[in-house]
């Protein structure tokens, strides 16, 4: 009796260890056919490989983003306005000016003036926020300020 049972445990045990081999052998044949490779390590180094070429790809973006964000730093990226009335006996604030500048607070300040005669504009280069030639009006400076 004690035979039968030990011999009864033992087929329980083998077919339950039969149904783990049949269940990772499934497995096995389907990640096989669905990579349509022959062996494991086939498509383990095919993942390496594709790892590999995702981290190169990663890196030489990261390098190309940051060409383009010190490039980026040149562009206009602020824009000042002010409007202001240049004559004290004119009625309304016709005349305005306007600054393009970069990152760095260069670029152009432009001035645009209403009179009785007509308009006039004037243009000014400004580096790192101060004029290079001539002496900032007050709303041209008021305009940089704004503008950051």
């Amino acid at each position: 009796m004690i035979t039968y049972g030990l011999m009864f445990i033992f087929f329980v045990w083998l077919v339950i260890l039969t149904g783990i081999i049949l269940k990772t052998k499934a497995h096995y044949i389907s990640l096989i056919s669905n990579t349509r490779k022959h062996k494991i390590d086939e498509i383990l180094d095919e993942l390496l490989l594709i790892n590999n070429k995702n981290r190169q790809e990663i890196e030489n973006f990261k390098k190309q983003l940051q060409e383009e964000i010190k490039i980026s730093a040149l562009h206009i990226q602020k824009v000042g306005l002010v409007r202001f009335s240049p004559f004290e006996k004119t009625g309304g604030e016709k005349s305005f000016v306007i600054t393009f500048l970069n990152n760095q607070n260069s670029g152009i300040v432009i001035n645009f003036i209403h009179t009785r005669d007509g308009l006039r504009v004037y243009s000014k280069k400004v580096k790192n926020g101060k004029s290079e030639e001539f002496e900032l009006s007050d709303e041209e400076k008021q305009a940089i300020i704004i503008s950051n």
